[in-house]
């Protein structure tokens, strides 16, 4: 059974410490695997990389600075996905596979947005009296909806609440520790190969 898992993902600006909300946002949204982890004395770190070509050179120093462990890249797909992961890399953004089957590659389609816009009651919950539902596309599958409407259906939906529009530094972190796992992974098929592979990794099934 594998000892270490590291994923590396994009986000979290340029800031060190915007870098550790969004670590912490994505360890909640990822509370289920990190519990699986420790109860398995799996040693688990999530990195936040800052910029996709940030992460992707993380990702591959990892593999020579950690070549026991289970590295993991995460990205946004910026667009639909046709392709198994790390050929629709190639394509859109001319990286190689550094010798790594699909099992270390997910990508958040066609962005993280997606993921906020598959639960729509979080959103509620957060941004409170003003919160425009309407303004959200309405998808069964959120991967479908297209990249260059999910920010801006956000910021439209968010703009007359307390917290202000949709901001994604300020707000994402917060946002991925409310989420409703269970309605993002039924609603976001790549998302939902993310949970079962690290599962698999760690012994279970889920």
């Amino acid at each position: 059974m594998v000892k270490e898992i590291r994923i590396y993902i994009e986000g979290g600006g340029d800031d060190r410490d915007t870098k550790r909300q969004m670590r912490q946002g994505f360890s909640g949204f990822l509370r289920d695997m990190v519990q699986i982890a420790r109860s398995k004395r799996i040693k688990w770190d999530i990195i936040v990389c800052g910029s996709r070509n940030n992460a992707f050179s993380s990702f591959k120093n990892a593999l020579a600075d950690y070549p026991d462990a289970f590295n993991v890249l995460l990205v946004d797909s910026e667009e639909t996905v046709k392709q198994r992961p790390w050929a629709h890399l190639k394509s859109r953004d001319n990286w190689d596979s550094p010798s790594v089957d699909d099992t270390h590659c997910y990508l958040m389609v066609q962005a993280m947005e997606a993921w906020f816009i598959a639960d729509i009651d979080a959103l509620k919950k957060f941004y409170g009296k003003g919160f425009r539902e309407n303004s959200i596309p309405r998808n069964p599958n959120v991967e479908k909806i297209d990249k260059d409407s999910l920010e801006p259906s956000l910021k439209q939906a968010t703009r007359h609440t307390s917290k202000g529009e949709y901001q994604k530094i300020q707000h994402a972190s917060k946002l991925l520790g409310l989420l409703d796992v269970a309605k993002v992974r039924k609603a976001a098929p790549n998302c939902d190969r993310l949970f079962n592979t690290l599962a698999q990794i760690m012994g279970e099934t889920i």
